[in-house]
């Protein structure tokens, strides 16, 4: 979380947003694969899972974040380096990122279910919301929860697009988004981006 000095830096936000959901990474294989696999009505149904556990993630963070931060300094530096950690977590992610384990190739496997239990069960949803979309909550004319609950609304959305196209695209391009997402020079580009974005975050919240 930055310290309340001025307005949300929207621009900045998107952008992070953005690399965050176009990184290669399993979700991606999974939702190309089941696409691919079972069609576009699967795909949309594992879309909406998904959906469903990070606004449950989202909800958690907004509500238990003031009780975090309460204007201890040790909180907030913990929240700050953890949020930097977490991007070069995502960075190393993305370049490890072969698609050899992709759980999309698991044939039974229930689009919702899966979905929606990956992302509720997930500590690094809510980690995510509170130590990364919280850097980005600096407005002093509304409470901090608020704005998280509108940055996490706003990522969850850009979320929901992003998933989406992944699905129309599986149904018909699932191995070619494959063979992409497993390229070394993809992984490099997108590692090299959040590792901007962590430091980025490092600089901006002193």
């Amino acid at each position: 979380m930055t310290k309340l000095n001025g307005s949300i830096d929207w621009i900045a936000f998107l952008a992070a947003m953005a690399v965050v959901e176009l990184t290669p990474g399993p979700n991606m294989g999974w939702l190309t694969a089941v696409s691919a696999q079972k069609g576009r009505r699967v795909g949309f149904t594992a879309v909406l899972g998904i959906t469903l556990g990070l606004s449950v993630q989202l909800i958690a963070a907004a509500a238990g974040f003031s009780t975090f931060v309460a204007g201890n300094e040790v909180v907030y530096q913990t929240l700050r380096w953890g949020g930097v950690a977490f991007m070069l977590y995502l960075a190393w992610t993305a370049f490890a990122e072969t698609g050899d384990s992709s759980p999309g190739h698991e044939a039974q496997a229930e689009g919702f279910r899966r979905g929606f239990i990956a992302n509720l069960l997930n500590p690094k949803a809510l980690v995510f919301y509170i130590a990364v979309v919280g850097q980005f909550a600096t407005s002093e004319s509304w409470p901090v929860w608020a704005q998280i609950l509108v940055l996490g609304s706003l990522h969850i959305l850009l979320s929901v697009l992003v998933h989406a196209g992944l699905v129309l695209l599986g149904a018909q391009l699932g191995e070619q988004i494959e063979r992409w997402r497993r390229l070394l020079a993809v992984r490099l580009a997108f590692a090299g981006a959040l590792v901007a974005i962590a430091a980025w975050i490092a600089f901006s919240t002193r």
